[in-house]
């Protein structure tokens, strides 16, 4: 495992060692790719090493040792999945030893415009597989074991699949050559701006997708057909860059799917036990995913091994379960995770009479460490009613043969409307904490955010609950009591009071700029004047680094007051605030 040792800055990137397939981009090299990816890995089997890193592309990209070990073995299925053919699977890892190259510009715009969901990881990566297994009578094991990695710090789950899907079987007949042409198609790519609709040319194939933005409508499609007439071959459309088939994924479990959206909302620690990585990596991910469009503030690991270096940290008894959601194949964690309060056993899809076979709640007592049945082992006890209106639309759906994608869409639209009337109170109670308008001073500290107090929220459910907007019953308060000790409120409430400042900081910078600069300065002294200047820099400052929300118009505005403002001073002032 000698590709790529060390953790370091990336310079320039070399390429492998054959023939150029194109000119580079200009400006940074790799920039462009970098914006999609991290780097590209190769892992094969060793008959001595065992799992091991034979590429790493761009090669002079810097994993840490310990990277590079959970990379190798998290691109495999272990030995009790028997995966033959070609399998496809995502894991997540923690990025190790600190963030080791600035964020850009391009990323810093990226997540002040993508929905807090989808924004760039900065302290993990994904690794997207294709993993291929097969009868080769020339390898000394007598199989073919090879996998290809795409390591990215975007959640676009969907997309990376299908891109692998593409390059992956060229990789394997192919090899070195194939890829350096595939990483150059990439490094044209445009930026992944959200909001906007892409074509990205890859082996002769254009992929069209739609980088989501948070000003989009929940489960609107705002994929446009984007001069399609021009393309030539017509365009592969992507419906989501992000989003799986939600219902083929959650099919196991569709009657505990409330209870289940109920211990992400919490941030409860789960393990799902499934049969293969697939199964494993698609199940996290969907059940991750039943919280959006908010942000999941939980660690969560969509395939995980005994070899991770998080093995220790998870498993141990000495302190309480993480909040972590894990992914597993391996039956040893029933025994080893056997005190974390939620697990999910789930089997290969079955079909009872025409419709899936549903998993059972199950006390955690009953759980063996050996043969253990699919089912939900927990001891807790949902707050809210089970939709059955729901699901016998769905299962009347998947009778009738309807098309996966509509019972998908019902089945997101169900989760989404719950998440919804859950936060809408949350929403409403928290701007009801920002100061008027018009209590703000252009020349004094604008007054503070109003603390959240929870009792006060509990007593505005009466009149203003989620009961307005949702039709099912259940212990809404025992539910949002139980939601304040959670991750997800911390994380929120962080967010929304991040937020909250820097409107009521851009509001200021308006009203300063709506009032008479002339008229305030009669009368002050040069150090205040000066105090005044410092104040408008700092926000003119935040403002353009995209972190205060104001229009262009005032920004020009702020700046002609500073020029004011410092030209109404002495010349020695003058030079002390404006230096050549």
């Amino acid at each position: 495992m000698d590709a790529g040792s060390g953790a370091g800055p990336r310079p320039g990137r070399d390429r492998l060692d054959v023939p150029s397939s194109g000119a580079r981009a200009p400006v940074t090299p790799w920039a462009r790719f970098s914006a999609w990816l991290e780097c590209v890995c190769v892992v094969t089997f060793d008959l001595e090493l065992g799992q091991a890193l034979e590429l790493v592309y761009p090669s002079d990209f810097r994993l840490t040792d310990k990277e590079k070990n959970s990379i190798c073995y998290l691109s495999f299925p272990d030995s009790h999945s028997g995966c033959l053919g070609d399998t496809q699977f995502s894991f997540r890892i923690r990025q190790c030893g600190g963030q080791r190259s600035p964020r850009t510009t391009d990323d810093r715009l990226y997540n002040s415009e993508a929905p807090l969901s989808l924004q760039k990881e900065s302290a993990h990566y994904f690794g997207y597989v294709y993993f291929r297994q097969v009868k080769d009578s020339s390898v000394k094991r007598g199989y073919f074991q090879k996998s290809l990695v795409l390591v990215s710090r975007l959640p676009f789950v969907r997309l990376f699949q299908v891109l692998l899907s593409l390059i992956a079987p060229e990789y394997f007949d192919k090899l070195a050559p194939c890829l350096e042409a595939v990483c150059n198609e990439i490094d044209q790519w445009p930026a992944p701006v959200p909001g906007q609709t892409l074509n990205l040319p890859v082996v002769g194939v254009i992929l069209q997708v739609h980088v989501p933005s948070r000003v989009d409508k929940p489960e609107s499609s705002p994929l446009k057909q984007c001069g399609q007439e021009n393309l030539l071959p017509t365009p592969l459309v992507l419906t989501s860059v992000h989003e799986l088939d939600l219902f083929r994924s959650l099919q196991p479990v569709l009657t505990h799917v409330q209870t289940l959206w109920e211990l992400m909302l919490l941030g409860e620690p789960l393990v799902v036990l499934a049969p293969s990585p697939t199964v494993s990596s698609e199940m996290v991910l969907a059940l991750t995913s039943c919280l959006q469009p908010l942000q999941f503030c939980c660690d969560y690991r969509p395939y995980f091994t005994i070899h991770d270096s998080e093995f220790k940290e998870f498993t141990t008894r000495t302190q309480a379960p993480p909040n972590v959601v894990l992914g597993v194949t391996n039956p040893f964690f029933i025994k080893t995770l056997q005190h974390w309060p939620h697990i999910l056993r789930v089997g290969e899809p079955k079909m009872s009479g025409g419709l899936p076979k549903q998993v059972k709640l199950k006390k955690p007592s009953r759980l063996k460490t050996l043969d253990t049945k699919p089912g939900l082992y927990t001891a807790y006890a949902a707050h809210l009613r089970r939709d059955k209106a729901l699901l016998k639309r769905l299962l009347r759906g998947l009778q009738k043969k309807r098309p996966a994608g509509l019972l998908t869409a019902l089945l997101r639209r169900h989760l989404l409307e719950l998440t919804q009337s859950f936060f809408i109170p949350l929403e409403h109670y928290m701007a009801s904490l920002m100061p008027l308008q018009k209590s703000l001073s252009p020349w004094k500290t604008p007054p503070q955010i109003r603390p959240f107090r929870q009792d006060d929220f509990l007593c505005s459910l009466e009149q203003a609950g989620p009961q307005l907007t949702c039709t099912l019953k259940g212990d809404w308060l025992g539910l949002y009591r139980r939601f304040f000790k959670s991750p997800h409120f911390d994380g929120w409430y962080r967010q929304r009071r991040k937020e909250m400042a820097h409107k009521l900081e851009a509001l200021h910078l308006e009203a300063i700029c709506e009032a008479n600069i002339e008229t305030w300065m009669e009368g002050k002294s040069e150090v205040e004047v000066v105090d005044l200047v410092q104040k408008l820099r700092e926000k003119l400052v935040r403002a353009q680094g995209h972190q205060l929300p104001v229009k262009e118009e005032t920004l020009q505005q702020a700046q002609l007051y500073i020029e004011t403002v410092i030209g109404s001073l002495p010349k020695d002032l003058q030079a002390v605030l404006c230096p050549p």
